[in-house]
């Protein structure tokens, strides 16, 4: 047990000196001891619910966490924050909803945490954006903290095969194809999720409990561990337990969390194909780090990176296979043979990256994570784009795909639902580059994923037959030509407002660029005649939401960030 002395902590204001009795008085109420309001408060927020799998076990995590600070010598408090279940609001207007609750995790853990002085954070999450929101918190706050990933779910089993949830998004097409019956669409259906856990492949919750390790916040090789595996609950106790050692020698998320940190982070995207989203959501971390790295840094670091772990929704394997080959870890050994990383970065353990891998023995037998040397493609999974279409970039995944070039003639829509309306009625055409404008952070509102649309196209077979192009942004799940976070968006006036059907529409993914093939005075015609559009939300949280939501291509946030603090929060 480490004793703290609390004159510098947070917690002081609320449980030191005379004055405070009226907050200590709450405490008593509780039942907690005078011995244990001297300790230093560690908050455990959790994103737990019963909304959808990848977040029901979150709180029995978090409670177990207690028993690791109690044994270290804090006293812990645990509170909850929202998620919006990705899963459940494809597809509709309640997509409209899921960026934004990134932004809402994040300032609703910085107010409990503001607004009740806790010292210290372990932060567990499940969903998409709840994972990135927790660790935005983090940083914001900069208190010493821990990020748990709760763990993804098991694969299902179909017809002697691994499946996921993108499956019965695919098959959906496959259904309105005609190439399925209703009878194979119920019963993939029901086991294609087969209990607790986040999405099992390189989707965006995976992509980011890959980032938690590779930029220093969670433990060595704790987030590839399967949400039903009972190991979930020691790993919950090492962190409350291990944040104590953070508070104790004040190792704040900022002096982990540095540009090289970030560098890091991206190189372990790009190597397991990961999600786009990363592509939001790590410039949003570093905004909250007071750190310039946006899409184009992001994009750098992808363009230079070996793609090495086959897994879905390019490759063949699923989370729980990457953690029996021996998870992120094993993926920064070969990463870091190969120079890739930046291996003096400060993690949670009070050791430096280099040293953690230092315990990691390289595994030639596991089939899952390529060596650098021997990599799937030479670059990596996910890329950036640039051009005449999308002067502030673009992000396109391309692990797994054949063809990386595609010109054609473009087809417009100005939301989701008209365009996944033209995918079931069969009426895409191929070689067509679809445009779907309108949905980007501030024209959604909200930045909704096309995953829907999208797994409809490759249900139909159409998934490297045409290209999708938006402003919005694409599921960890898509595959196929699909290039999202279009800058400026359409509700800007971007050039992406200004593409009308039969537009020739340019795309080299090796080259990094997407270009609108037409000439200059009549995009200046067009311009002069566009007007920018109103949604259909002028009230409420969506409302407030556009008004300050800043460009995808620096992560779609909705303050100025670090560089504009006058104080950090764990110094008052």
């Amino acid at each position: 047990m480490t004793s703290i002395d609390k004159s510098r902590l947070p917690s002081r204001h609320v449980s030191v000196g005379p004055e405070r009795a009226p907050h200590r008085s709450y405490y008593y109420a509780m039942g907690i001891t005078e011995e244990d309001i001297a300790k230093p408060f560690v908050a455990l927020a959790s994103a737990g619910n019963n909304s959808a799998p990848c977040n029901t076990t979150l709180d029995a995590q978090a409670d177990a966490a207690q028993g690791g600070v109690i044994q270290a010598g804090g006293m812990p408090r645990r509170f909850n924050t929202i998620t919006v279940t990705d899963g459940i609001a494809m597809g509709h207007q309640g997509m409209k909803s899921s960026l934004v609750s990134r932004e809402v995790i994040a300032d609703s853990v910085e107010l409990s945490v503001r607004g009740h002085c806790y010292d210290a954070l372990v932060g567990f999450a499940g969903c998409d954006k709840s994972l990135p929101g927790m660790m935005m918190a983090m940083l914001r706050l900069d208190v010493p903290s821990i990020f748990v990933y709760g763990g993804s779910i098991l694969p299902g089993r179909y017809h002697d095969r691994d499946v996921t949830v993108v499956d019965v998004f695919e098959v959906v097409g496959r259904y309105a194809a005609g190439s399925c019956p209703l009878s194979e669409l119920q019963e993939l259906e029901k086991v294609a999720c087969p209990g607790h856990g986040a999405c099992g492949g390189q989707f965006t919750a995976n992509t980011m409990a890959c980032v938690g390790e590779a930029i220093g916040l969670s433990l060595p090789n704790s987030n590839m561990v399967p949400a039903p595996y009972t190991s979930r609950e020691q790993i919950a106790i090492a962190a409350g337990a291990q944040v104590m050692e953070l508070v104790a020698n004040q190792l704040r998320p900022r002096a982990l969390c540095t540009r090289e940190a970030f560098e890091n982070a991206a190189r372990v995207v790009a190597a397991t194909g990961g999600s786009t989203n990363a592509a939001l959501h790590l410039p949003a971390m570093a905004n909250e780090a007071g750190i310039d790295f946006d899409l184009f840094d992001v994009a750098e670091v992808f363009r230079t990176t070996p793609y090495i772990a086959d897994l879905k929704p390019g490759g063949q394997y699923v989370a729980k296979d990457m953690y029996e080959a021996g998870g992120v870890y094993m993926l920064m050994k070969t990463l870091m043979a190969g120079g890739y990383l930046h291996g003096d970065c400060m993690t949670v353990t009070g050791k430096t990256l280099a040293e953690n891998i230092d315990r990691v023995t390289w595994n030639p037998d596991q089939k899952v994570i390529y060596d650098v040397k021997t990599p799937i493609t030479p670059t990596g999974g996910v890329v950036g784009l640039r051009g005449t279409l999308a002067p502030e970039g673009a992000i396109v995944k391309v692990a797994g795909m054949h063809r990386l070039q595609f010109e054609g003639p473009a087809r417009v829509f100005d939301c989701e639902e008209d365009c996944f309306a033209a995918v079931e009625a069969r009426l895409i055409t191929e070689g067509e580059v679809l445009v779907i404008r309108y949905e980007g952070p501030k024209g959604g509102p909200g930045m909704r994923e096309m995953l829907s649309t999208t797994a409809a196209l490759y249900g139909l077979g159409m998934g490297e037959k045409v290209a999708l192009i938006t402003d919005g942004r694409f599921s960890g799940g898509t595959r196929g030509f699909c290039i999202g976070h279009v800058g400026p968006e359409a509700a800007d006036g971007g050039p992406i407002a200004l593409v009308e059907n039969g537009d020739t529409i340019r795309i080299d993914a090796e080259a990094g660029t997407i270009d609108l093939i037409v000439d200059t005075p009549t995009l200046d015609a067009r311009r002069a005649a566009w007007r920018p559009r109103v949604n259909d939300y002028q009230a409420g949280a969506l409302w407030r939401y556009a008004q300050n939501v800043g460009p995808a291509h620096l992560g779609a946030v909705t303050h100025p960030g670090a560089k504009a603090e006058r104080h950090v929060y764990a110094d008052i």
